[in-house]
């Protein structure tokens, strides 16, 4: 297909163009039949037997923008290091061998690590001075999550905030509306904020991660199989699971995680979403985190704690016959992400949806090496757009009866359509 802004792949139909209509007849005629294509695709698709869902910074930024806010960058910053200019080339060189284009500031990191590393055997008081300076940058960084977390959460217009709430609730339920007989949604996401949990907690979904306990859960590696069932009243017999249950790895580490080098053991902090930069908890010398991610370059993945087991996660999740993964936001600049997603379409029964607001060389490039049969995309800001996506082209979340039950009563009604473009608007009584 061409690669025009707005376009879509489902199944066996295809559209592209250069733009959409506005807001009006004209458009609603076009959602109409963009709808009767992409809707029962996805509502096919998000009942497959086994269904991921990848989420990048991109995800973040659309509930942020329907805020009214804005999310943390991933551009480049200033170490203020006697290094910089090294540093910098050797996370420009990564970051162009990994196809990702201009660096970003984990490939900063990345290589900044690789240099402090190395001045430890050299030069300890080196060491130490870049080592504070590497604090400063990553707390910085953290501070700057924190900021785009208390935008979504306390939006000061009441309609952006009702209207941020909803679309990550819909979101996330569309997704997370399994069947009984089907595996849980598996999350992904290479995101270090708390969106997603945020949004699971609006929408009262439980999450299974590899965190055990209630004051200071503690990463385990032992945790993975484990599921939520109950027993019906009155019934003898399995337990059945229990509904609004999803599967969650944090590809990269969290800002809320902190590595204790002493006993070897990852904790997550109490540091509640959208907390104060000054929270307490908030590690004075971030450097000695979890949020050390590795070096995709390297692989160091396959060997460093805790990666080698959240990644060994996503490949056993994704790499299986009638699996499905669906990423949002995900900018396709990680090798060691998509490695495992061109493992998994070796696998003929497996499926990939694709939905980006901007189609870049790094989308294309995969595009091209992956089958076209196995690939869905919904591409260009009006398919990927959040709102836009969950008003007209996400099924409706199974788990919402009451709403589902009044769509179909809607829909036997002879009323004329709204306009799919406009804001939805706040529910009766909303301040």
């Amino acid at each position: 297909m061409e690669w025009k802004k707005h376009c879509y792949r489902v199944g066996a139909q295809e559209f592209e163009a250069d733009a959409v209509p506005t807001p009006g007849p004209d458009y609603d005629q076009f959602v109409a039949d963009a709808r009767k294509a992409i809707e029962p695709w996805l509502s096919a698709v998000f009942q497959a037997e086994h269904l991921n869902l990848l989420i990048g910074s991109g995800f973040t930024t659309a509930i942020a923008y329907a805020a009214g806010g804005s999310a943390t960058g991933m551009s480049k910053v200033t170490l203020g290091s006697a290094y910089d200019a090294k540093i910098d080339e050797h996370a420009a060189a990564a970051a162009k061998k990994m196809g990702r284009g201009s660096a970003n500031i984990e490939d900063q990191f990345r290589s900044a690590l690789a240099v402090y590393e190395g001045l430890l055997v050299t030069d300890e008081g080196a060491a130490t001075t870049l080592k504070k300076q590497l604090d400063s940058q990553l707390l910085t960084f953290l501070k700057s999550l924190l900021e785009s977390e208390r935008q979504i959460a306390a939006a000061t217009i009441p309609e952006k905030l009702w209207l941020a709430e909803t679309l990550l609730q819909s979101f996330l339920l569309s997704c997370a509306s399994r069947t009984a007989s089907r595996e849980r949604l598996h999350v992904f996401t290479t995101n270090y904020d708390r969106v997603i949990e945020h949004g699971c907690d609006l929408a009262g979904l439980r999450i299974i991660d590899r965190f055990v306990g209630a004051l200071n859960p503690l990463f385990r590696s032992s945790r993975v199989e484990v599921d939520i069932h109950y027993n019906p009243p009155g019934i003898r017999g399995e337990p059945r699971f229990m509904e609004g249950v999803v599967r969650l790895t944090k590809l990269h580490g969290s800002l809320d995680w902190s590595y204790d080098s002493d006993l070897g053991t990852i904790r997550r902090l109490g540091i509640p979403f959208a907390a104060p930069s000054d929270h307490t908890d908030l590690p004075k010398e971030p450097i000695d985190t979890v949020m050390i991610y590795p070096n995709p370059a390297k692989d160091v993945e396959t060997t460093a704690y805790p990666y080698a087991e959240l990644f060994r996660d996503m490949a056993a999740a994704t790499c299986r016959p009638n699996s499905v993964i669906v990423t949002y936001g995900y900018g396709f600049g990680d090798d060691h992400v998509n490695r495992i997603l061109f493992d998994m379409l070796t696998i003929p029964s497996t499926h990939i949806v694709i939905i980006a607001f901007g189609i870049d060389d790094r989308l294309k490039a995969f595009c091209a090496r992956a089958r076209e049969a196995q690939v869905s995309l919904l591409l260009g800001p009006h398919f990927a757009s959040l709102e836009v996506l969950v008003q007209n082209y996400f099924p409706k979340p199974a788990l919402d009866y009451i709403t589902g039950r009044l769509t179909d009563v809607l829909r036997h009604r002879p009323a004329a359509p709204t306009s799919p473009g406009t804001a939805m608007p706040p529910p009766a009584g909303a301040a």
